[in-house]
């Protein structure tokens, strides 16, 4: 039986925000990355439904959230809107977990305060101002954002990228893509290389874990060791055998690290 409870929409912080909804227990906001869609993190909702109170958000410009060339798509805009949304629905006090360019945006949501009571950064980019680029380019992103616009994209050509991906996950995103707005995805890729999160992870002040994926090289064990200098609280966990998408190539172990930290307290 499915753990989702429905899909919806809030007004918060001037726009309007797309969330699915899973299951039952502790607050748990996701946040996903560049270009993920809601719907295309629903199983990980479904998953996650079974011990938290799941909200998969459509960040701006994705999914059925608002978007368009007029809008903001810095990393202090997505942070704010990451507040209000959990100001929105009353969530007084709320676990987060951000994945790749969700993660920078969770980072940087704690840094501007709000009642996270921990944290989980899976795969963010630590790239920045004289730092090492993120490991895809641009052209990565536009070339299949465009394909999909056109109705040109296949779970089958999907599959070329990601082909550990199941068939529904191939075919979600060749469904969902296309909701992805090519301003928005341009101004994030390009705050990977403007904005530096290492400032916001030296700050954190609740229980945070990072999350480090064996395979894609999104995080390099020197960058590794300059945020544990950073922040020596900072717990890790690697997943050796899941590439930069973790819970689509690893979910149970993915699942597994993340309960166990964020009910750590519980415990």
């Amino acid at each position: 039986m499915s753990r989702l409870r429905y899909g919806a929409h809030v007004h918060a912080n001037g726009i309007r925000q797309h969330y699915l909804r899973f299951g039952d227990g502790p607050p748990l906001i996701v946040i996903p990355g560049i270009t993920s869609p809601a719907a295309t993190w629903a199983f990980v909702g479904e998953r996650l439904g079974a011990s938290f109170d799941t909200y998969v958000l459509d960040v701006r410009g994705r999914g059925l959230s608002e978007a368009g060339p007029g809008l903001s798509y810095s990393l202090d805009t997505y942070a704010d809107d990451v507040k209000a949304f959990a100001a929105a629905l009353n969530l007084d006090s709320f676990y987060l977990i951000g994945h790749s360019m969700g993660g920078r945006i969770a980072a940087r949501t704690a840094h501007r305060g709000g009642s996270i009571q921990r944290m989980v950064l899976a795969d963010p980019p630590l790239s920045g101002p004289g730092r090492r680029p993120y490991v895809l380019g641009l052209s990565f992103y536009l070339d299949t954002l465009r394909k999909a616009q056109a109705g040109l994209l296949s779970a089958e050509q999907v599959r070329l990228s990601y082909p550990r991906w199941s068939d529904a996950q191939c075919q979600t995103r060749a469904e969902w893509l296309h909701t992805c707005d090519i301003t928005a995805i341009t101004e994030t890729h390009r705050g990977f290389q403007e904005d530096d999160i290492h400032g916001d992870i030296a700050a954190l002040a609740m229980p945070t874990l990072l999350m480090v994926a064996g395979i894609g090289n999104v995080i390099t064990p020197d960058e590794l060791a300059e945020v544990q200098g950073l922040q020596p609280e900072l717990a890790v966990a690697h997943l050796p055998q899941a590439s930069h998408m973790i819970p689509f190539d690893d979910l149970e172990r993915f699942a597994h690290v993340t309960e166990g930290f964020l009910l750590q307290e519980a415990s």
